[in-house]
């Protein structure tokens, strides 16, 4: 049996519509920072695999809130990985610092710069730490029809405003949930001790969040101006990294996983608004 944790973000929507057998909890089913619940949920139900898609995602709140990441982002891998329950984890770019230039590899050196970064980091090592067969994905930039994304509020901003400033200095990949959830219903199979480690997985090409929220405004007919600013001029709480790009060739060459264009996601997350 197949657990599908945080079921009711933008990945876990994604995946409860690819696999409809599975078990799908949010934190009113399951508290997973509760270790004693998480056993007696995992045992009751027989579940062999979790997907686990819950997680402490506000960057900046996380500055001032580290005890609620670390439980959810630490504490909460590191229980459903003591199972005994072969784990798909999903995690982020921020565990880099975005100070390279060339893709990061996933054997790369971490070195995150905020609490959300710090925790997802210490989450992995929990993961794989503590449960014998688990997959880490860290991925970027993800949007989906569901949930509040960046694709969704560039649609919103770009209906009501004749123009918009958004940050040209950060570099990175976008990501549609869909895609990424195609790839994870892909290596549920395929998983084994031997290939237990850290992947990374995005659409492919290369943009500014200035390039995305442009072709979201072209694609989605939308007139309204997209002016490019540098991050200094939109200050926030959590720093982020400022080139986040991730090498996928280990997903593709372990899994054979096809993995398409950012714009082809996008083209085909808009076709559902």
């Amino acid at each position: 049996m197949y657990l599908i944790t945080g079921c009711n973000g933008q990945l876990g929507t994604e995946l409860k519509k690819r696999l409809p057998d599975a078990i799908c909890a949010d934190v009113d089913m399951l508290d997973i920072t509760d270790s004693a619940a998480v056993q007696k949920f995992i045992r009751e139900n027989n579940v062999d695999l979790i997907i686990n898609c819950a997680a402490y995602t506000a960057v900046d709140r996380a500055e001032d809130d580290i005890d609620l990441a670390t439980k959810i982002n630490v504490d909460g891998p590191r229980n459903l990985a003591n199972t005994g329950a072969k784990i798909i984890h999903i995690s982020t770019d921020y565990v880099f610092d975005g100070m390279g230039h060339v893709p990061y590899s996933p054997d790369d050196e971490t070195n995150p710069i905020s609490v959300y970064g710090k925790t997802k980091r210490a989450g992995e090592l929990a993961v794989l730490e503590n449960a014998s067969v688990a997959v880490v994905i860290r991925t970027a930039w993800l949007y989906s029809p569901y949930g509040n994304n960046f694709v969704k509020t560039m649609r919103r901003l770009g209906a009501e405003k004749e123009s918009i400033n958004v940050v040209s200095d950060q570099i990175g990949t976008p990501t549609y949930a869909g895609d990424l959830a195609d790839a994870i219903v892909q290596i549920i199979p395929q998983m084994t001790r031997e290939n237990t480690g850290i992947y990374h997985f995005t659409n492919m090409g290369v943009c500014s969040w200035y390039d995305f929220a442009s072709e979201i405004m072209e694609m989605s007919g939308l007139a309204c101006a997209v002016n490019p600013i540098k991050s200094s001029e939109y200050p926030t709480r959590a720093v982020r990294p400022f080139y986040s790009v991730l090498d996928k060739s280990k997903i593709q060459k372990v899994f054979n996983i096809k993995i398409q264009h950012w714009k082809k996601g996008l083209e085909k997350c808009l076709k559902q608004f």
